[in-house]
């Protein structure tokens, strides 16, 4: 019966990784989210208030004691959240890249702007016969 725990367990945990990390952060994977949190707020107030009903579904699905399927059930939280965290954090890292673009983008420096104001102060200056052809010859 144990055998038939740990495939379950692995299962579980590889379908809600690949189900978290496939997406983005849309309704769907919010509501997903959300849904995972409130099972996991009632089972942990269910085990509680009646530590014997943890036990006693640990036993049913063949582990031996409550504490080892908490144990489960927290690794499988933990590499859910890691997975979501690392979701997160690789669309942080693609807005932040997009946005250190935009900003260096628009801060460079244009010599096409710098050219065109340099010549039209010579020009209003008279320091230059810049259009001059009598200059050249």
């Amino acid at each position: 019966m144990l055998i038939v725990v740990q495939i379950v367990l692995v299962l579980v945990v590889v379908l809600f990784s690949l189900v978290l990390i496939r997406g983005g952060s849309n309704a769907k994977h919010m509501a997903v989210r959300r849904i995972m949190v409130l099972l996991f707020a009632a089972a942990a107030v269910l085990s509680i208030f009646f530590p014997t009903l943890l036990s006693q579904i640990a036993r049913l699905v063949g582990v031996g004691r409550g504490t080892d399927l908490m144990l489960y059930a927290f690794i499988v939280s933990f590499l859910v959240y890691m997975s979501t965290t690392h979701q997160r954090f690789r669309q942080m890292e693609a807005t932040l890249t997009k946005l250190t673009r935009r900003i260096a983008l628009d801060e460079a420096e244009r010599p096409w702007e710098s050219v065109r104001s340099g010549t039209q102060a010579l020009d209003a200056t008279g320091d230059s016969n810049h259009g001059s052809r009598d200059t050249l010859r």
